[in-house]
């Protein structure tokens, strides 16, 4: 199979159908070119001029890297047994790394599933990145149903690790669930849980866990009553039943609908059909607007809404959300010094950063002697000889 990169140059010439292929594939093409070459997992980011300086692979990410794969046997641009032979690779990592009361940490080691602290007090298990996970890996058991040995032990292992979640604990005996626990720190993070935001799948999956399942109420007394929760306000003529004013970045309502179908989905507080396409609606117009381009107003001859559209955040004051906003580090943390890097962690043994300047010393979680050899080096993308 084919499928080479395009400049945005040519991109922005295609029609919207080419269009959309070319920047599905080409998303695809980061979960299987960039996944870690051991464990398949994804990274949490990666450049096209380096290798990634240690092993960390994110665990929500590879929730959406598993629903990718999918896609991507579906629509013939893998094998679906090259799909199930990654993921399989990933369920042998997830099944031996270490987790908290069934829950996953937001950053692990891709070759020993080891945890990898996301800051100096989250170091143990998140309840929202370990949904994203579950989010992606119940639609692989429901995708991979045929009766061989592959697929059989992929619906096994999911079983297995989605019985394990201890979604009760994360409550802490109350009402909410908690974004965190570390057997080093407790409950020292605070996160409660609450709504709108793209947490809702959290709440989804503990109410329907085969164990550890929480009740109702927690929903309701919990997610339900944050107070970027209910909206009911109509920004550019549509109605927004949930969240922040102007809706937010979409992510907030389109995550949790990466695995739920939000069609014909209603409770007392919303028709979540509704809140998907308006809020993009709403999005979409506010684009439009901060171009000076109105549905009555027609864009400069030879471009297109779409062109000159830009996908900004609406000009309001500060959003008030209960979601934490975690910007990524510019270096690699070090967890011994707990700060940037210095010529200091070139004395460290547990330094994670590979490279910062001359005097850094390796990795932690590069490779040891021994462990982790890559199972195979993955095809490209580009390279037929693998569809």
């Amino acid at each position: 199979m084919n499928n080479p990169s395009l400049s945005p140059a040519a991109l922005a010439a295609l029609p919207d159908e080419k269009l959309l292929e070319a920047v599905q594939r080409q998303t695809f093409a980061f979960f299987w070119e960039a996944s870690h070459p051991v464990s398949g997992l994804a990274p949490d980011r990666c450049t096209t001029s380096a290798d990634p300086a240690d092993d960390l692979v994110a665990t929500g990410g590879s929730g959406f890297s598993v629903m990718a794969h999918i896609v991507a046997a579906e629509r013939g641009w893998i094998t679906r047994a090259a799909a199930a032979e990654r993921i399989g690779h990933m369920l042998e990592l997830l099944n031996r790394a270490t987790c908290y009361h069934g829950v996953y940490p937001h950053f692990m080691n891709g070759r020993t599933g080891a945890t990898i602290p996301f800051s100096r007090k989250d170091d143990g298990g998140d309840l929202v990145e370990t949904s994203f996970l579950f989010m992606g890996l119940l639609c692989a058991r429901e995708y991979f149903k045929r009766k061989n040995p592959q697929e059989s032990k992929i619906r096994g292992l999911i079983d297995y690790l989605w019985s394990e979640v201890e979604w009760t604990w994360y409550t802490r005996g109350g009402s909410v669930l908690q974004w965190h626990w570390s057997p080093n720190n407790g409950w020292a993070l605070d996160h409660d849980i609450r709504g709108w935001n793209e947490c809702l799948v959290t709440y989804v999956l503990a109410a329907s866990a085969p164990r550890y399942r929480i009740s109702p109420r927690v929903y309701h007394e919990g997610f339900a009553v944050g107070r970027n929760f209910l909206n009911g306000k109509s920004y550019y003529d549509f109605d927004l039943p949930l969240g922040a004013p102007f809706g937010g970045p979409l992510f907030l309502s389109q995550y949790s609908f990466c695995a739920m179908d939000p069609r014909n989905l209603t409770d007392r507080y919303a028709d979540y059909w509704q809140q998907n396409v308006n809020h993009v609606h709403i999005n979409r117009a506010h684009c439009v607007k901060t171009r000076s381009i109105t549905a009555d107003t027609a864009p400069p001859a030879g471009v297109s809404h779409r062109a000159t559209a830009r996908m900004v955040m609406p000009r309001t004051p500060p959003l008030r959300m209960t979601a934490r906003f975690r910007p990524p580090p510019p270096y690699p943390a070090c967890p011994t010094h707990r700060r940037k890097p210095s010529a200091r962690c070139a004395t460290s043994s547990k330094c994670m950063a590979k490279k910062f300047g001359a005097a850094l010393a390796s990795s932690t979680h590069s490779a040891k002697p021994g462990i982790g050899t890559p199972i195979r080096t993955w095809p490209s993308i580009r390279d037929r000889s693998w569809s």
